[in-house]
Parts: C-alpha cells; sequence; structure tokens
C-alpha cells in the first residue's frame, strides 16, 4: 500500500480509520529547498463514496478543457487536434469547429475554455491555446460555429512543457487564467513576466479592479497550474505540478507568492506561502480540478486516480482520498456539470500514458 498524501501533522487517532483503505499517496524524499510537510488539520468525509464512472464519450484526443453552457451541454477541447466539441450530458458528441492560429506543442495547443457568466446574453466564449509564438487567450462569439475571433491577451510565454492554461470565471465575475513558468524557472517569480502566474481580467483582457500589481497578475511563484476551483464561500484554490518532491494544492491569496523556484512544498516560512495539501510527485501530477459535494476533485495524470479533498466549512483541507487508482488512467480534465455530477476526461493519449480502447474518454460520476 502506498503511503499518505502529507498534511498537518495531528495525532494518530484523528485520522478516520474508515478511510484508510481508500487512500493512496506517498511522499519522496524533499528536494533542496523542500521543508517538513503541509499544515493542515485533517477534515472528515462525509456521506458515501463517489459511484461507478460511466463512459459517456469514446475515442477522444486528449480532452483537455471542459466548460458548460447554459443548457447543461460541454464544450469540450481537444488539446493535440485543436478541436473544439460540443457534447450533450447523453453522449452526443458534435464539432463546433477547429481553432485557427493553435500550433501544439509539447504539452502546448489547444487547452483551457471558459463560457461568458452572461453567455445567454452576450454569446462569448474563451480559449487558451498556443499558437506559432506565444499562449493567447482569445474571445469568440459562439452560435452554431465560432466567430468574432478577438485576441483579448497575448504575449504569455509558451515552451514545450509547462503552459498552463486553465480558464475559469470566478464567483466576482472576473475571468481567471493560470501559466507555467516554460521551464524557465527564474519567470516565475518574475512580475514583469506573465509566465508562472494566476491571472485574473476582465471579459476584455484588461486588469481587474482590485488586481494587486496594477496589471493581470493575481498570484505568482508558480511552476505549472493546471487546475483551479472555487468553494461555496469563493475561495479559490489551485493544483500545480511540483518537479522532484512534492505537487501542491493551494489557497490562492491576493498578491501571494507561492515560492518556485525557492521552494517546493512547505517552506514554513513568512515570505511564502505555504501550499494546504501536498503528494508526492509520482501520486499526482494534479491537473484539472472542481470543487463538488464539499470537496475538491482532482485529475491526477502521474497518478492515474481521481483525488477527494474533503473541506471543512473554513476551508481547512482534510485528509485526501484516492479514488478509482489505475482503472481508468491519466486523468486530466475535471469539471462539475449542473445537476451535481463529476465530468472527467482521461489523458492516455498525451504521450506519456497508455492508450487502452476506446481512449480518450469521458467519464461522468456522481460524486
Amino acid at each position: 500500500m502506498s503511503r499518505m498524501a502529507q498534511l498537518a501533522p495531528v495525532p494518530a487517532s484523528a485520522l478516520v480509520a474508515a478511510l484508510v483503505a481508500a487512500l493512496s499517496a506517498g511522499c519522496s524524499a524533499p528536494s533542496a529547498g523542500s521543508a517538513d510537510t503541509a499544515r493542515t488539520p485533517a477534515a472528515t468525509v462525509t456521506g458515501a463514496p463517489p459511484g461507478r464512472p460511466r463512459t459517456l464519450v469514446e475515442d477522444l484526443a486528449v480532452p483537455w478543457g471542459l466548460a458548460f453552457l447554459p443548457g447543461g451541454d460541454a464544450l469540450v477541447t481537444e488539446r493535440d487536434t485543436a478541436r473544439l466539441l460540443r457534447v450533450t450530458a447523453a453522449g452526443r458528441t458534435t464539432e463546433v469547429g477547429t481553432v485557427d492560429g493553435v500550433r501544439p506543442d509539447g504539452e502546448g495547443g489547444l487547452l483551457g475554455v471558459a463560457v461568458s457568466p452572461t453567455f445567454e446574453k452576450d454569446r462569448l466564449v474563451f480559449l487558451y491555446f498556443t499558437s506559432a509564438r506565444d499562449n493567447r487567450i482569445v474571445r469568440y462569439r459562439y452560435d452554431r460555429s465560432l466567430t468574432g475571433a478577438t485576441v483579448i491577451l497575448d504575449g504569455i510565454p509558451k515552451g514545450a512543457i509547462h503552459n498552463g492554461g486553465r480558464l475559469a470565471f470566478g464567483p466576482d465575475g472576473y475571468l481567471y487564467a493560470t501559466t507555467g513558468e516554460t521551464g524557465d524557472r527564474a519567470l516565475a517569480q518574475a512580475l514583469g513576466s506573465l509566465a508562472g502566474k494566476i491571472l485574473r481580467m476582465t471579459p476584455d483582457g484588461r486588469p481587474a479592479p482590485g488586481n494587486p500589481f496594477g496589471n493581470v497578475i493575481w498570484s505568482y511563484g508558480h511552476r505549472n497550474v493546471q487546475g483551479l476551483a472555487w468553494d461555496p464561500s469563493g475561495r479559490l484554490y489551485a493544483s500545480e505540478f511540483g518537479s522532484d518532491a512534492f505537487d501542491e494544492i493551494n489557497l490562492i491569496r491576493k498578491g501571494g507568492n507561492y515560492g518556485w523556484p525557492e521552494v517546493e512544498g512547505v517552506g514554513g516560512g513568512s515570505r511564502y506561502v505555504d501550499p494546504v495539501v501536498t503528494w508526492s510527485t509520482d501520486e499526482a501530477s494534479p491537473s484539472g480540478m472542481a470543487y463538488a459535494d464539499g470537496s475538491l476533485w482532482v485529475g491526477a495524470l502521474r497518478g492515474a486516480r481521481l483525488w477527494q479533498v474533503p473541506l471543512a466549512a473554513d476551508g481547512t483541507a482534510g485528509t485526501p482520498v484516492a479514488r478509482f487508482e489505475g482503472r481508468y488512467g491519466r486523468l486530466r480534465a475535471v469539471a462539475a456539470a449542473p445537476g451535481g455530477l463529476l465530468w472527467i476526461g482521461t489523458s492516455n493519449k498525451d504521450g506519456r500514458g497508455t492508450p487502452r480502447p476506446g481512449d480518450d474518454r469521458l467519464l461522468v460520476v456522481t460524486p
């Protein structure tokens, strides 16, 4: 049995024994700059375990982003084909189109998608993709097809690795985007670069009111964030890839510095914001993330499982529980659908997985 995901030191009696058989984690020795484990008291998982996933769609190619239209259909991006798909709750799939200007390369391609919170009025959809010279966010009008392409933010550094790419509208109505440091570690700490950041902007790509640095940067010191989720109180959490020791979930603060590359995992000082959960890198490589039914649900690529991280009412993260370990391979896209289901996308055709018959696929499960 693998070792437990790292959390705050708590008495053994405080751990919930009923969950032990479901836990799947592990920790490797910290690399230089790592320290200790995330200082988080345990919380109890309430309610029944999630149901067995069912396959909704098969034979996709690296589904990366998921966002829901007001009627309940999902828009799904394919990273390497640059196709945008529309998928109904019954699994009927149609191709919206192939997005112009996408240049797939390594971990780059057609990545995140977000639907305007006022879509019924403005019909706006936002895509994050890798172009020939950068990563960028482009706004479209969507009816039966994508029209009126408008670049709202460009110049985000691109690389063969660590392109970030998640897009989501927050409860404040502003658009958030995650970026990676492209393998150039110093960019994560550079406030003059958009790499290694979480960005917050208006639907026109301008800095949102209240941003801490007078630009679109909301937080920095990130290696490669691919998951964003808000709890019912409006707290923002982000999942982040580590390097050699620790993957992370962070509670994001306005203007916070999350330490990369100076710290991986918990630093324990006041200069950097410590993660609320860490895993060893062989257990996670956390990508897409959603909030549902009192927990964060995080797709693990290398870890090949769905992590459930219970949250207490005050936002405290509890003991992570591994679900469906090894059953579906690499999991990347995770989104909460209208009606309470989770949609999950596999990523076995991304060059690092082992495709199975029917891959890649979209799964649905009751959390």
